[in-house]
Order: C-alpha cells, then structure tokens, then sequence
C-alpha cells in the first residue's frame, strides 16, 4: 500500500494546524493590542479630565479665591488701611518692617490689562515659596517695593493657582501693568520681554540682568514658568516706571483700557 495517502494526510493536518496556531497567535496579538489601546484611550481621557479639573474648575475656585482677596485690601486701600508702609530696602522709612509686609500677606494689587482685560486685579504677597505662590502673585524678598528706584520683582504660575500668569506670552513693548498699594498706583510700561534659565537670578538684580550695579531707574520684572506645563525656562518681562499717582489724585481710567490686539 503506498505511503503517499497517509504522508498528505498528515501534511495537511499539519498545515491546518499551523494556521490555527498562527491565527490564535493572530487573534491573542490583536486583542492584546485591542486591550491596549483602550487602557491607553483610557488614560488619555483620565488626563485630560485631570487636565479640565486642574486647569478649569481647581483654577477657578483658585482665582475666585485671589478675586475675594484682592476686593478686600482694595477696600481696604479705600480706608487708608492694609497693606505694608511704603518701605524697601532703598528707602526704608522703619527698619524694623520688612520690604512689602509679613511673609504670606497681600499687600498690593496688580492689574495687567494685556493678561486679563481692564477688570483683572489680583493681589500680591510677600514671597515666593511655594505656599505662596500657591495663593497667586509672589514679591521676592529684598526686591524693591512698586514705584521706588531699582527693581520690585514678582513672580506667579502660569497655569494652576488660579493660572495668574497664564497670558504673560502675550505681553508686548508699551503695555501697562499698574501696582497699587495702600498710598498709591505705580504705573510701568513694558519693555521688553526674555526666556531664561531657571537659575538666572540676574533678571531680579536691582538693575535688570546687571548684578552689582547700583540703580538709577525704577523697573518692574514678572516672571513665570516657560513653556505652559513646565518648570524648564523662565518666562520674563521687563517694564519701566512711567508714573506715579496719590489715592488722592486716583488711577486715570484709560490706562485700564484692554489694549489692541
């Protein structure tokens, strides 16, 4: 009896069951791939719902937070209370209070109309550790206070906290940033904006990115993180002091005016 019959038999047994085991092999990779791509589609949808949580609803329960704080020293401002005296490290008027006010305290008001529209106001702490900087705009320490000559520095997040410094890309030569404080409005125009390192603490210097040289003007620095979501730059703006104003002579309402695009 020839062998030809059973040898084709097997062979074809064979065969068949390579392509089983091929396409169980197949069907194990495309639904383990299936299985990852959803856990992967997943993930995705969990971020960004972090990322809205974060960015949207934390942010704004944070910048509702800076807004009640912000109404209060104005109003306080209005009564002649608040805030520190008007005392830096230039011109101290009482050596036993510190630049600005106590660690953590508001004790100015910022309004950048560029960043947030001619109703944008938040308030200024001393500091910039980062439970400070965790309730909104930061004054470093041993910096100048608004209006005096040398250079009042401030510091705040981009995004997260209320996302005070969000828009600072968006700042160009000749937009107002006005600081009040308990006795008066400071009025800086921009100058110039820089990306740097996070270790080029020169950008803070009594003279702008000139440590060790002794002040003539008055400059105003804002710094924050560069890009959004990162700590690997630092985002700068550089603005000069334009002008000065009493409470009693008041804040000319054009200067808040949102300014072209």
């Amino acid at each position: 009896m020839s062998e030809a019959g059973p040898r084709a038999g097997r062979a074809a047994s064979q065969a068949a069951e390579t392509r089983a085991a091929t396409a169980w092999r197949r069907n194990l990779l495309f639904g383990a791939l299936g299985v990852l791509g959803e856990l992967m589609v997943t993930a995705g949808v969990l971020v960004l719902l972090f990322l809205v949580w974060q960015l949207w609803w934390v942010a704004r329960a944070d910048a509702s937070a800076q807004t009640a704080v912000a109404q209060r020293l104005a109003q306080q401002f209005a009564s002649g209370q608040g805030g520190a005296p008007t005392a830096g490290p230039s011109n101290p008027t009482d050596p036993t209070v510190p630049p600005g006010s106590i660690d953590g305290s508001a004790f100015a008001l910022l309004r950048v109309p560029r960043m947030g529209g001619p109703q944008m106001v938040l308030p200024i702490y001393e500091g910039v550790g980062s439970d400070v900087l965790a309730k909104g705009v930061g004054h470093y320490p041993k910096t100048q206070l608004p209006g005096e000559i040398g250079n009042v520095a401030i510091a705040a997040h981009r995004v997260t906290h209320g996302n005070p410094f969000i828009d600072i890309d968006r700042m160009r030569a000749g937009d107002v940033i006005v600081i009040e404080t308990r006795d008066r409005y400071a009025v800086y125009r921009t100058v110039r904006s820089i990306i740097v390192a996070p270790t080029a603490i020169e950008v803070i210097a009594p003279v702008p990115q000139q440590p060790g040289q002794v002040p003539t003007e008055p400059w105003l620095t804002m710094t924050s993180c560069e890009p959004k979501f990162s700590g690997a730059s630092r985002y700068i703006v550089f603005a000069k002091l334009e002008a000065t104003f009493t409470r009693a002579q008041g804040l000319p309402a054009e200067l808040l005016q949102a300014p072209a695009a």
